[in-house]
């Protein structure tokens, strides 16, 4: 199949827009599954792993490939929750084109807005598919605004619904001026065209002249159809609005409901049509750090091997599952391939491609296809595969700092082996999930982006893996940082080792950074005469520093090293003196500079029906949070607030108590500020 014909698609929304239900749909009218799960029930294809089905929320992106009219389309199920951000941030990085579903009853939520802008960050292509239309309350031309105002996008109806809520019936197509039924006893699959109803033709014409009328701006040709009151070619219009969605100029419109089995089939006609392959996307950056070059990589099967590993999922059997996206070249099954992010060489037992939990042998990936391999040991998310010859790298993803810590115990030593390895795991699978040994209290920490993401991993531990643990309550991951500007001249380390002196000298400055910008570290010093091993053991002792912290053992942030001077003597210096040098100055320093503690800041958006809200603002103020704004919806008043996390635990249960049930709230990590 040729790289025109792939689509690699994402499917993103708010928690509960119905974005597994579609799935689902998708899965079925193309054939690849013969029965429909659903969500509700614990039966959805995308929704394999077992906490997903008891929960019923989507947690890991599952990957799945289905062929729609002569295409490969490769769908990535993505999590709509906050704390599976990193799940989110790691499938866009290698989608050509997304589909954000909005529901119909809650329009553009908070997370939607986040979900979006991480989109805009990579530059994903889209379409929108407006769901839930049978739902009471559902509002599609309300959601069209609410698109406009909060997406900063400018949406162009293709469909229009006729009837709502109970009464929704079928949907209009603006381009062929037809309205399509959905035939409910082979569950959608036979689609009817019927001529538009009398009392839907006046909508029908108002939404198809401003459709052209989008169009139109962006083709002369049209336009001169336009004026001559000519018929304008469905192909022309479909062609200019493909290139507006690959431009991103334009957002196409479909409108449905998944749940109902009507509006799926045009949707994937819009994914066909309007979606760019991978041939049509602009270029990736690659790097090479050594020889500081960089250069672009252009989808080509014939071009020099290169590929990004996405995801990592770990078989009990296979052992880790390598998602790999390939962007040039093809890779082929049983041969060794050189990992540039880690420089060693992997050999390829098996390659896959993936149908959810169901997997297929194939021999090779081509550029523009995303597949699995199946061998690789020391492989991670973000690792490039490319050549010994020509090792570059691509553009590095970005995951943020895990803020929420609990201490877990094996029940006995024979856990304690088996716990280690599924840490050792479950830290393999998902970048923001972190462990370690606290050396002060022995504990072993995990960390995590939020309550549900560890309750999630822990319940992954004991129920999944069957390891017997004890787990504490949540703690925060505090920071520190500096608050002022320090200097520390010529600080000297001394000490006889086996009759060896080991001596060493160094001057360095501190400074504060802005929030969230993360630690520096300059190397100003003139150092034209130094062994590189020294230099190396500087650098290596104030990177240690920054994960050790000053006063209170917590990671360090927002702090700005440079090395000024090292001194250097040929018998004396030494590569361990020099390491510990360097950590005793930056204690040093940093003292001086008015060491502080950190504590993250949420960002928090809380959903409440209108008579709730004093109350809503009233509990968040007492958590020490500070609101931003508020604004009413038809639905339900939004309030967005920061919050210290610390002050955060348990809120559910007070959100519920204090709106009988009927709030909701997401909250995701905003910066570090001093701790109050």
């Amino acid at each position: 199949m040729s790289e025109k014909q792939i689509r690699n698609i994402g499917i993103m929304a708010h928690i509960d827009a119905g974005k597994t239900t579609t799935t689902e749909r998708i899965l079925y009218y193309t054939g690849e599954n013969h029965k429909i799960g659903e969500v509700d029930n614990g039966e959805a294809t995308m929704d394999w792993m077992q906490q997903e089905q008891d929960r019923g929320i989507t947690i890991t992106s599952a990957a799945t490939t289905c062929y729609w009219k002569d295409h490969q389309i490769n769908i990535i199920d993505t999590p709509g929750h906050v704390d599976f951000t990193a799940e989110v941030e790691r499938s866009l990085r290698v989608l050509d084109g997304a589909v954000g579903v909005v529901c119909a009853v809650s329009g553009v939520e908070p997370q939607t807005e986040t979900v979006w802008h991480q989109a805009n960050n990579y530059d994903v292509p889209r379409i929108a598919f407006v769901n839930k239309m049978d739902r009471m309350g559902a509002d599609f031309y309300s959601v069209l605004e609410q698109i406009e105002k909060k997406l900063s996008e400018h949406p162009v109806a293709l469909f229009i619904p006729v009837g709502a809520e109970s009464d929704f019936r079928g949907v209009i197509d603006l381009i062929r001026m037809k309205y399509l039924t959905f035939d409910q006893s082979d569950k959608g699959s036979t689609v009817i065209e019927n001529d538009i109803p009398s009392d839907m033709q006046e909508k029908a014409d108002e939404y198809r002249e401003k459709l052209i009328d989008a169009v139109a701006s962006y083709s002369d040709e049209i336009t001169e159809l336009y004026f001559d009151g000519q018929e304008i070619p469905e192909e022309m219009i479909i062609s200019t609005l493909r290139s507006c969605t690959i431009k991103r100029e334009l957002l196409p419109v479909f409108v449905g409901s998944s749940l109902k089995n009507i509006g799926v089939q045009p949707l994937l006609d819009g994914v066909v049509d309007l979606l760019p392959s991978p041939a049509e996307v602009r270029p990736m950056k690659a790097y090479w750090e050594k020889k500081d070059k960089e250069i672009e990589v252009v989808h080509d099967e014939k071009g020099q091997l290169m590929g990004l590993i996405f995801k990592i999922q770990v078989d009990p059997q296979a052992g880790p599952l390598c998602f790999i996206r390939m962007y040039s070249g093809v890779l082929k099954k049983g041969v060794s391939v050189f990992n540039a992010t880690k420089a060693k060489k992997e050999r390829i037992n098996r390659l896959l491609r993936m149908h959810a939990d169901r997997e297929e042998d194939i021999s090779e990936i081509k550029a523009g296809d995303i597949g699995v391999i199946v061998g690789f040991k020391l492989a991670q998310t973000g690792d490039t595969i490319a050549t010994e010859q020509n090792p570059y790298l691509l553009e590095k993803m970005h995951f943020p700092n895990p803020v929420i810590s609990v201490a877990i115990e094996p029940a006995s030593t024979d856990d304690q082996g088996k716990l280690k390895k599924a840490l050792e795991m479950l830290s393999m699978e998902d970048p923001t999930f972190t462990y370690k040994d606290d050396s002060e209290t022995g504990q072993l920490v995990i960390s995590g982006m939020g309550e549900l993401h560890l309750d999630v991993l822990v319940t992954r531990i004991t129920k999944e893996m069957k390891i017997n643990a004890r787990v504490g309550n949540p703690q925060v991951s505090y920071r520190e940082s500096i608050t002022s500007q320090a200097e520390e001249k010529n600080f000297v380390f001394e000490r006889m080792i086996a009759n060896k002196e080991n001596w060493a000298s160094i001057s360095l400055k501190a400074s504060p950074l802005p929030a969230g910008s993360g630690n520096q570290l300059t190397i100003s010093a003139r150092t034209r005469d130094i062994p590189d091993e020294i230099v190396a053991s500087v650098k290596n002792g104030i990177e240690a520093a920054f994960k050790s912290g000053i006063k209170f053992g917590y990671e360090c942030t927002d702090i700005a090293i440079d090395v000024t001077e090292i001194g250097y003597d040929e018998l004396r210096s030494t590569t361990f003196a020099n390491e510990a040098c360097a950590n005793m100055a930056f204690d040093a320093v940093c003292q001086k500079a008015g060491a502080v503690l950190m504590e993250p800041i949420m960002e928090v958006k809380i959903s409440a029906p209108s008579q709730y809200i004093g109350d809503v603002i009233s509990s968040i103020t007492q958590r020490g949070g500070i609101v931003n704004s508020m604004e009413s919806r038809p639905s339900a008043d939004i309030v967005s607030a920061e919050a210290p996390l610390a002050r955060m635990f348990g809120y559910t249960t007070v959100l519920r108590s204090s709106t009988q049930g009927r709030g909701s709230f997401s909250m995701e990590f905003g910066h570090y500020a001093p701790k109050s």
